[in-house]
Order: C-alpha cells, then sequence, then structure tokens
C-alpha cells in the first residue's frame, strides 16, 4: 500500500467515526505533536492516548464533521489537509477548521503526526466557550 493510501484510509476513516479504521492505520507507538493551545495540545505518544486525549476531548466538546480532504506526498513525508466543522454540544456554535498534517509513514501505518491548525487560538476559544457553556451541576 502507498503511502498516500494510508492517509488516505486514516481520513476516511476519521471522516466516517470508524474509530477501529482510525486505530488500524496508526502505528501502536504513533507520536501526535499537537499545538500547545489546544486544551490536548503538546507531543502525545500512543494510539490509545490519541483516541482518548485528542479525539476524546474533541468530540466531548463537538460534533466534528470532516467536510473534505486532500493528501499528497512530499520528500518529508504524505501532507494531508483536512476542512470541517465543529458545532459544540452546549452552544450549537460552529467553527470551520483547517488543518495541515505531515505524516510519517512506515509500511501500512502512520508513525508520526505534526498538526498545523489555521487558527489554533480561535479553536482553543472556541472549546473554552464549550466549556463555558455546559451546565453546571
Amino acid at each position: 500500500m502507498s503511502h498516500n493510501q494510508v492517509v488516505r484510509e486514516l481520513y476516511q476513516a476519521l471522516s466516517t467515526g470508524d474509530v477501529a479504521g482510525v486505530l488500524a492505520r496508526l502505528d501502536p507507538d504513533v507520536v501526535v505533536d499537537e499545538p500547545l493551545a489546544l486544551p490536548y495540545g503538546g507531543t502525545h505518544h500512543g494510539r490509545d492516548v490519541f483516541v482518548q486525549s485528542i479525539l476524546g476531548v474533541m468530540m466531548g466538546h463537538a460534533i466534528v464533521e470532516i467536510t473534505d480532504f486532500d493528501v499528497y506526498e512530499g520528500g518529508s513525508g504524505v501532507i494531508g489537509r483536512l476542512t470541517g466543522t465543529l458545532t459544540a454540544h452546549t452552544t450549537g456554535e460552529k467553527l470551520p477548521i483547517t488543518m495541515i498534517e505531515l505524516h510519517e509513514v512506515d509500511g501500512d501505518t502512520v508513525r508520526r503526526i505534526d498538526v498545523f491548525l489555521k487558527n489554533p487560538e480561535e479553536l482553543a476559544a472556541f472549546y473554552a466557550r464549550s466549556a463555558a457553556g455546559a451546565v453546571r451541576v
């Protein structure tokens, strides 16, 4: 399988909510580096941590809809561009997002993902508003 195809399958699984498909394309020791401004920012090690610490936080705050993705093979790895919309569970606010990711692929799995967001501060503020809108008991 080509490196492009590995990332395409990862993105397809993400866009349909297929967690098993996502896990199948991530190396067990995957390293994911997210912008520090985000609630899940920093460097994460392992696919279970990816699912809990990144996807879990994102989906805990909002409905995640991936509207489009492109994949390009470059000299340093596979470059992916994701676009989508987040809809806050608590407020209904919608936020368009664009992410660029650099993937290091080994065989049929992704070993490393470096994530670059067009608007990390705006996304962090969205999460803060979403959390503030939660009903507290």
